[in-house]
């Protein structure tokens, strides 16, 4: 079997590429490690949620018992919040593997390596993405 290195970029790299090539295999690799690092970092918090969540004792004092409360609602948001980006974390790397990662969903313009370094799940160019949240407000009012 013979496999093609891929050069392994570094963020830098990201951040000083002068744009002449989009998405070649080295961009690809790289967002799909960023990617596969940060479903890692979500995973072990919400492990560690879940035991600091079962280690915690029930206190007699109302008060504490609302913080604690209060605290586990925040928690619990959070990793509700985690979860669904774990979900737009998979898509991306799907559409890393299917050949479709970095183009707009609305127009297939490429989202732009400084934008995927902010938002690895980006699926929106930034004119799309203001062009809906305008749209958005617009309906809202």
């Amino acid at each position: 079997k013979c496999r093609t290195m891929v050069k392994v970029l570094t963020e830098q790299d990201i951040l000083n590429d002068s744009g002449e090539d989009y998405m070649t295999p080295a961009h690809l690799e790289f967002f799909k490690q960023r990617l596969l690092q940060m479903k890692q970092e979500l995973i072990a918090n919400a492990t560690a949620t879940s035991q600091h969540l079962q280690e915690q004792e029930a206190t007699p004092d109302p008060a504490d018992r609302a913080t604690l409360e209060e605290e586990y609602a925040l928690e619990l948001r959070t990793r509700d919040r985690e979860r669904k980006l774990l979900q737009k974390i998979d898509q991306a790397v799907t559409r890393i593997d299917h050949g479709e990662y970095g183009y707009c969903e609305d127009t297939g313009e490429p989202i732009g390596l400084q934008r995927l370094m902010a938002r690895p799940t980006a699926t929106l160019s930034l004119e799309a993405q203001e062009r809906r949240e305008r749209m958005k407000k617009q309906y809202a009012d």
